[in-house]
């Protein structure tokens, strides 16, 4: 259990709540503060999965802590950016819940030893999650460019909403019990 791959998804836990601390408390230059502690979480999510199947270090617990440390790091960014009025709450509760609905699907799915991957969908609505997090983390750094981040947000909801849609499409078997 104990391995490089899961002690970077223990550690991006760890992050959110330090993360959220730095976002919401006022201090000179709290944006850039965030924007380097939210880029490093978001670097472990990469780094562990590379790391776990170069190495053949795929466990079950980085298995189910992965996704979990994935949830919690981009649910708390996000909702730290509507606390900062940086973010629309209607945007951000679309993000969050399909990241609730997707993990229920593959909860009954794992329950009935059905394996739903990630696919390139998935990757890419984490990509610009990503960036949009990072560009907002900035706002009003940017100056006229703060246009960037909310074009980015509606980028990356559109992308959240398409990954969902294809995620049930895809596994709706899986959700009517037809495997059985």
């Amino acid at each position: 259990m104990w391995n490089l791959p899961n002690s970077l998804t223990i550690a991006r836990i760890f992050m959110v709540p330090v993360l959220v601390a730095v976002l919401l408390t006022e201090f000179p230059d709290r944006e850039f503060w965030g924007l380097g502690i939210f880029l490093l979480a978001a670097a472990t999510d990469l780094m562990d999965g590379i790391i776990a199947r170069r190495t053949k270090r795929i466990t079950v617990t980085g298995a189910l802590l992965d996704p979990v440390a994935d949830k919690l790091l981009i649910s708390a960014a996000f909702i730290s950016l509507v606390e900062l009025n940086l973010a629309p709450s209607w945007m951000v509760t679309c993000i969050v819940g399909r990241e609730f609905a997707v993990t229920a699907l593959r909860m009954v799915a794992i329950e009935r030893r059905i394996p739903i991957a990630a696919n390139a969908w998935g990757k890419a609505k984490t990509g610009a999650q990503v960036v949009a997090v990072a560009l907002l983390i900035l706002g009003h750094q940017l100056g006229q460019w703060i246009v960037l981040g909310a074009l980015a947000l509606w980028i990356a909801l559109a992308l959240t909403l398409a990954s969902m849609a294809i995620y049930f499409i895809r596994n709706w078997g899986v959700v009517l019990g037809a495997d059985r």
